[in-house]
């Protein structure tokens, strides 16, 4: 899911961050089929809800029986699919009107009472009409589809009743600074990618997605990714008025996606022991203040 691309082809005026973000939307819109008929979102029944999260989550969320979560950039309703699960009234968005449809049907074939709302989520507070929410849950490639990080969680915070929580379980900005897989003829990870943000979009052209499937069409293969370090991402909450309550990294991911990791007793993907002990993601629980 990288982008490595820094280059605006010569002679072309760089695109605005709107242009940008309908990119992504297209090239989201081409992923949606790959992603639906993969076996890796294993849609076939071979992965459940639950296989998206690590335990520390539900720790972390706690009792969500009778409660409002809004899972934001939600794709397919993969993971949120879990909190109906466990007794939420659930809400999901996403800009890619491909994988709402897909989400909706997908609820509506399990039987499952899931509410998708296609919007991009800079526009979620209109598009949903003012409502407010117990828990907003977001991650898991989300943020690096994000220009600003102060703009999100001001909307995140308006999102939120008071003593409502956000919660975000993202890859660790070391994970996307180490990229995706060794180079050719490389067995150590190395950095090839910033970790701070700041030096803008990365545009990316890349014919494939993550998962297995064919190639995307040609329209639709260029997308844009923004970096974002630790210390932004928790200063953009805290700068939002939210309460920071927990931060956690951990060594873990729901698949393999780097070379050799192998399970772990929880059944999510780690670096044999023989590697050194990094963080691939990293999860924040923040609070809106009762009054």
């Amino acid at each position: 899911m990288t982008a490595d691309d820094r280059t605006t082809p010569t002679g072309e005026r760089p695109p605005t961050t709107e242009e940008m973000l309908r990119a992504n939307e297209r090239n989201w819109d081409a992923r949606t089929p790959v992603h639906v008929a993969s076996d890796f979102y294993g849609l076939d029944g071979s992965r459940t809800a639950e296989d998206w999260f690590a335990p520390f989550e539900w720790t972390d969320l706690g009792d969500l029986a009778g409660r409002d979560v809004l899972h934001l950039q939600c794709h397919l309703g993969t993971e949120t699919h879990a909190f109906a699960d466990r007794g939420a009234r659930t809400v999901g968005l996403d800009f890619s009107s491909a994988a709402v449809e897909h989400a909706r049907r997908l609820a509506a074939d399990s039987g499952r009472d899931v509410e998708y709302v296609r919007a991009d989520v800079h526009r979620a507070v209109e598009a949903l009409g003012g409502r407010r929410f117990d828990v907003v849950y977001t991650g898991k490639g989300a943020l690096c589809y994000l220009p600003d990080l102060a703009a999100w969680a001001d909307v995140v915070a308006r999102l939120l009743r008071p003593g409502g929580v956000l919660y975000l379980v993202e890859f660790h900005p070391l994970l996307n600074a180490l990229g995706a897989v060794p180079a050719p003829g490389e067995e150590e990870l190395l950095l090839r990618h910033d970790y701070l943000e700041g030096r803008g979009p990365i545009r990316g052209d890349n014919p494939r997605t993550y998962t297995d499937g064919p190639p995307l069409p040609a329209e639709a293969v260029t997308g844009y990714e923004w970096r974002h370090g630790l210390g932004e991402t928790v200063q953009a909450v805290l700068g939002a008025g939210l309460e920071l309550e927990v931060l956690r990294e951990t060594e873990l991911l729901p698949w393999p996606r780097l070379p050799g990791m192998v399970r772990d007793a929880s059944g999510w993907w780690r670096l044999p022991d023989r590697e050194p002990r990094v963080p691939h993601l990293f999860a924040l629980r923040a609070r809106r203040r009762a009054s």
